[in-house]
């Protein structure tokens, strides 16, 4: 069985159903089809988000892959135990999986709720102290980013070849993340998380950033693609350093996977380059909040490394100002 920190690429392979499949009956209502489709849209983005197969998150929450099926396809009705376990499997607050009105998130939401009681004579006044904060963090975020790059993005778009090359080209420490998340725990990453399980990894990643942090004031950082799963840990990264989003079309991230020698992604699974898309589609929007961009589609080594040390020069000197 293969994990992958970074977003396996093995479509699911169906297995015999086992744990809880069913939740106790009840009576249907208008409404309630959507509702279930929308939990299944939920469980879906969040198990591309993170990169895990099918048959990964139902050994991690004891229900089947069938039934895990049948709740991404919205046919399914799980109990509130069911969900709570697929939750935890994917390391998630249970909140996240259940269809909130428009969309907003629970913590805007809960602001929105909290502006409603109060006074319409008073929200002028909430709405200076939101932006005085806003206008300080980001005083705070130029200032705490130093000269720290971090590169983020999807397995094959190259952050750790480019990474190399620049943390030479800067004269500062090159860090993947991965490693020292292997060296601090004692173990690879696969045996990491199949021993220990995702929430153990993601929180050896986050004490791994925060410590390569405080150690150096310039340094570039290769994460893993699925660092953007963690909300804390990713905005930590935000915060702290310079962060580059390195992408590259579909079928590059996979053929560069595979010219690395790693032939998961195709082993026993016909549709991998549809679980990669969906991989990506989930993560977009999170790594879309990466200070800047670099498409490294069609080009070379040398030039996506020279456009690589453009936008870091243009980072450092705004940073600097």
């Amino acid at each position: 069985m293969n994990y992958n920190a970074d977003g396996g690429l093995a479509v699911d392979i169906k297995t015999n159903p086992k744990g809880s499949d069913r939740s106790a009956p009840v009576t249907t209502r208008p409404g309630d089809d959507a509702f279930t489709g929308a939990i299944g849209r939920l469980v879906r983005l969040a198990r591309a988000k993170r990169g895990m197969t099918r048959r990964q998150l139902a050994q991690g929450s004891g229900a089947s892959e069938r039934y895990l099926a049948q709740i991404e396809g919205g046919q399914g009705n799980p109990s509130v135990i069911i969900l709570r376990s697929i939750a935890q499997a994917l390391d998630v607050p249970i909140i996240e999986l259940i269809p909130r009105p428009n969309g907003r998130s629970a913590a805007m939401t809960h602001i929105l709720d909290l502006l409603g009681r109060l006074p319409l004579d008073e929200l002028p006044a909430i709405a200076a102290l939101i932006e005085s904060r806003a206008k300080e963090d980001v005083a705070d975020t130029a200032s705490n980013r130093a000269r720290r790059i971090a590169l983020v993005g999807l397995r094959g778009a190259g952050k750790s070849t480019l990474g190399k090359q620049l943390a030479e080209r800067l004269g500062c420490p090159f860090i993947e993340l991965d490693r020292l998340v292997e060296q601090s725990y004692g173990a690879r990453i696969p045996d990491l998380i199949e021993m220990a399980g995702l929430a153990t990894f993601r929180r050896y990643e986050r004490i791994c950033l925060e410590r390569v942090i405080d150690e150096h004031a310039a340094e570039v950082i290769a994460t893993a693609g699925g660092i953007v799963s963690n909300t804390e840990t990713y905005a930590l990264l935000l915060r702290r350093t310079h962060t580059v989003w390195i992408k590259a079309r579909p079928q590059e991230h996979m053929s560069r996977v595979m010219e690395q020698g790693d032939f998961r992604p195709m082993a026993q699974n016909r549709e991998a380059m549809a679980d990669l898309v969906a991989i990506l589609d989930a993560r977009r929007a999170d790594y879309a909040r990466a200070q800047v961009e670099l498409d490294t589609s069609g080009d070379t080594v040398d030039a996506s490394f020279a456009k690589l040390e453009a936008i870091v020069a243009s980072c450092l000197h705004g940073a600097e100002q």
